[in-house]
């Protein structure tokens, strides 16, 4: 049986390469970084809801830079290019029935939320940082990270998540 220490360590581990990931792809294009996220990604959903055993406390909010967020939400918006932006179906209202979502909001939202609770291990406090990771999981970066899940599989199964998001030559 799984400790909670073990399941904070993997959703730890994972944030990191989730982080990571994306700071590589800030340095420099690599072409195989969405087939990356598209393994990442479920692993991670896994891990942040593993966390369900812990409490929920009041927690200081993350403080992000909003000209931080900005550049990183650019950077990811220019190197997705064509595979950015994707479309949401809704039954709510018939105002609504289209709506557009983007892969680099969905990446930048998630990003930052998870930096949260890594700044959080890093100042010693391994209990706030799992509350921080599963209170912004639910209350905000859990629908990122479906959305982000959804339009990765739909590029995949059209083979486009390599470097210029066309499907590969035959």
């Amino acid at each position: 049986m799984e400790t909670i220490s073990e399941k904070l360590s993997d959703m730890a581990s994972l944030a990191e390469a989730f982080c990571g990931l994306i700071d590589k792809n800030r340095k420099q294009a690599n072409g195989s970084w969405l087939e990356e996220l598209y393994a990442l990604l479920p692993r991670l959903h896994s891990a942040v809801t593993e966390l369900n055993a812990f409490g929920s406390s009041q927690l200081p909010d993350s403080d992000v830079d909003l000209d931080e967020r900005f550049d990183l939400y650019s950077r990811l918006r220019q190197a997705l290019g064509k595979r950015d932006s994707y479309w949401l179906e809704f039954d709510a209202s018939p105002d609504q029935i289209h709506m557009s979502g983007s892969l680099a909001d969905d990446l930048t939202d998630i990003y930052f939320d998870l930096q949260h609770g890594l700044r959080l291990l890093d100042e010693a406090w391994p209990q706030r940082a799992a509350q921080a990771w599963q209170r912004s999981y639910q209350m905000h970066w859990g629908q990122h990270l479906v959305d982000a899940e959804r339009h990765l599989y739909a590029l995949k199964v059209r083979d486009q998540l390599g470097r210029n998001g066309s499907p590969a030559r035959q």
